[in-house]
């Protein structure tokens, strides 16, 4: 016991800034990817590129304004660009394809996979959606902001915000209006 403590020695250099940082918010960043996206592993590839782009950035960038207002944006937008280009490119990750991705509250498998086909959709649909309305919609659907807090976190209005939502919501349920007619009664 007591030479296995001798051959442990301090960590030379306490955790920087950017270890910090990450050890504060990569839960939340994390579980907006994962809202967004749908994927676990797709979660952990936007955690990494966005913590990827800080370090080659961290000399230039400052964040101390409002780090989780800019690392929640930084999310969002990450997820966005995943799916958009995911659906550039029509690949489809093993995850995706897994049936027990979406957990349900419904028993019927039926009434499950028109639950997973719809939040499919969804996803797809926010993804096509400029960057502004996508950003505002994330926030507000996803992660729960009110108008207010969206308008403070993007420097506008409350009332830009609400009919930039209006618009967007507008355009999803042309989008997947079709599809609901058909599958959900």
């Amino acid at each position: 016991m007591q030479s296995a403590a001798r051959t442990l020695r301090p960590v030379p250099n306490p955790p920087g800034a950017l270890e910090r940082l990450f050890q504060a918010h990569h839960d939340r960043v994390f579980r907006t990817a994962h809202r967004i996206t749908g994927s676990a592993a797709d979660a952990e590839d936007v955690l990494q590129t966005i913590f990827l782009r800080l370090l080659k950035s961290q000399d230039t960038l400052d964040l101390s304004p409002n780090p989780e207002a800019y690392l929640s944006r930084a999310a969002i937008n990450a997820s966005l660009d995943l799916m958009r280009s995911r659906t550039r490119s029509k690949s489809v990750g093993l995850e995706d394809a897994d049936a027990g991705a979406f957990e349900s509250t419904l028993k019927n498998p039926e009434a499950e996979h028109v639950d997973r086909e719809l939040q499919e959709l969804i996803r797809a649909a926010v993804a096509r959606l400029g960057a502004t309305a996508a950003e505002m919609f994330v926030l507000r659907y996803y992660e729960g902001y009110e108008n207010h807090e969206i308008a403070k976190l993007l420097g506008t209005s409350h009332l830009v915000v609400g009919v930039v939502l209006h618009r967007a919501r507008t355009k999803l349920r042309k989008e997947i209006g079709h599809y609901l007619e058909q599958h959900v009664a």
